[in-house]
């Protein structure tokens, strides 16, 4: 099976596929495009080119800059992780998810947009802009994500999953590649970085919007809304929220793939937030080194998401899940033990392949250990245990880094913990387990409001 290309047809009856039945290719096209729409933002705002001018330029290379950044990013995060399952919840109830992916795609664009005013004597501006563009950023990432169980076949998230990964690690090689233009072309006629590095919050935030137009022009929301439109659903979303939480003990292997996610994804964070400062700290690289580090990590990243879903479907999640963590594990030990710059590539290289797989086949196991009628809303709790992770992983580098004096192989190697930790709790999950689960729970839905027909959907076959 192809990557599915736009305009295509709506498959025959007998002809197997990862779709659902009523799902066309190009549907999955424009769902996979935002995935490439999206990570322009993180690999250029977050990962390759704002947060070291952040640092340098916004606040000026003060003691506290670094902090200043790592807590902005930390509150973005808790607003996340904090809204997450509300947002999910509202959605299903509403049938919005795709209403509500437009406020969040227009909130994350006008926000990185805004970044182009971000200079010295802007602290203030800069730390409102990436907060916000970043809390955005994390729900709209929280409901695309809650769309796959009704484009794809329970047998074949992992395939489609990796789909929009892999074009969204395209994607951010893209923007960073325009910017990288951009930023080449200003600096031969002596621009500065006030002057350059603003106009790539411009060029990231116009591809972000071009991009994701496929997303809301052919994907379609296939939920159907489950209280009258005149109900006040943000009560109803809290009571939801609330009552999901108490009934996780229903969905045994779901609640430990969650914490098994938190562990594993905070090693992951680190690992992407921190990449940069190790290979100029540990390994002594240039700017410029960096840089194509990040440009051909996420071609490794687009290849190892692309690639290991077909896998992921065949052998199954828990063992897929398992061989990225072992993956993981061996990264962090090839990254520790390099002191030449050959060694370390190659563990970064090992990192992308791990890093797409990872993230790809997260996803698609949510979306097989979840009642397909709540997709949004525990795509939501997914989404709290990632953000979580993000606070919780830079963080323990950070402190683990100060406590041994600067050394930062020591800190990666409290960090590679976390991966230890992830794979011991993935050991417990059980895949059918869980499924019978959430199918139970979709019944039960549909016993309850009549709807079970109508939005349990492909991903149940």
């Amino acid at each position: 099976m192809t990557v599915p290309q736009p305009g295509g047809h709506a498959r025959e009856p007998s002809e197997p596929s990862a779709l659902g039945v009523d799902v066309r290719p190009r549907e999955v096209w424009a769902w996979a495009m935002y995935d490439f729409a999206n990570s322009g933002y993180t690999t250029v705002v977050i990962t390759a080119l704002f947060n070291a001018y952040f640092v340098a330029v916004v606040a000026g290379n003060a003691s506290w800059a670094t902090l200043a950044w790592t807590a902005a990013l930390s509150l973005s995060y808790a607003l996340v992780v904090l809204s997450a399952p509300l947002v999910g919840a509202y959605a299903d109830l509403r049938a919005a998810k795709k209403p509500l992916l437009a406020v969040t795609t227009a909130g994350c664009v006008v926000f990185t947009a805004l970044l182009y005013f971000a200079q010295p004597g802007t602290l203030g501006l800069a730390i409102l802009c990436v907060v916000l563009s970043n809390f955005f950023f994390g729900s709209g990432e929280n409901l695309i994500a809650a769309f796959l169980p009704s484009l794809s076949t329970t047998r074949a998230l992992g395939r489609v999953s990796g789909w929009g990964w892999s074009l969204g690690y395209i994607g951010g090689l893209a923007t960073l590649g325009a910017c990288l233009l951009y930023v080449n072309w200003a600096s031969a006629r002596g621009h500065v970085a006030s002057q350059f590095v603003p106009v790539t919050m411009l060029i990231t935030a116009a591809i972000f919007a071009l991009a994701s137009l496929p997303t809301f022009l052919l994907l379609r929301d296939r939920g159907a809304p489950r209280i009258a439109a005149s109900a006040p659903a943000g009560e109803q979303a809290w009571a939801r929220v609330w009552q999901r939480l108490g009934q996780l003990r229903q969905f045994r292997d779901l609640r430990r793939f969650l914490l098994c996610t938190l562990f594993y994804q905070a090693g992951i964070q680190a690992v992407i937030t921190l990449t940069a400062i190790y290979a100029n700290q540990a390994m002594g690289f240039t700017m410029q080194q960096t840089l194509t580090l990040v440009l051909v990590v996420n071609l490794t990243a687009a290849a190892g998401a692309f690639l290991f879903g077909p896998v992921q479907d065949r052998i199954g999640h828990v063992r897929a899940i398992a061989l990225t963590l072992l993956g993981w594990i061996l990264t962090i030990l090839l990254a520790h033990a390099a002191r030449e710059a050959p060694l370390f590539w190659l563990a970064a290289n090992v990192a992308g392949l791990c890093l797409g797989a990872a993230q790809s086949a997260g996803r698609a196991m949510v979306g097989l250990l979840a009642p397909p009628s709540r997709a949004a809303e525990f795509f939501g709790l997914w989404g709290l245990a990632v953000k979580l992770a993000s606070i919780a992983g830079p963080l323990t580098y950070g402190m683990a880094s100060w406590l041994t004096g600067g050394d930062h192989r020591q800190a990666l190697l409290v960090t590679g913990s976390y991966f230890v930790v992830g794979l011991g709790l993935l050991c417990g999950v059980n895949t059918m387990r869980g499924r019978r689960a959430a199918l139970r729970a979709e019944r039960m839905v549909g016993l309850e409001t009549g709807y079970g027909a109508a939005t349990a959907g492909p991903a149940c076959h």
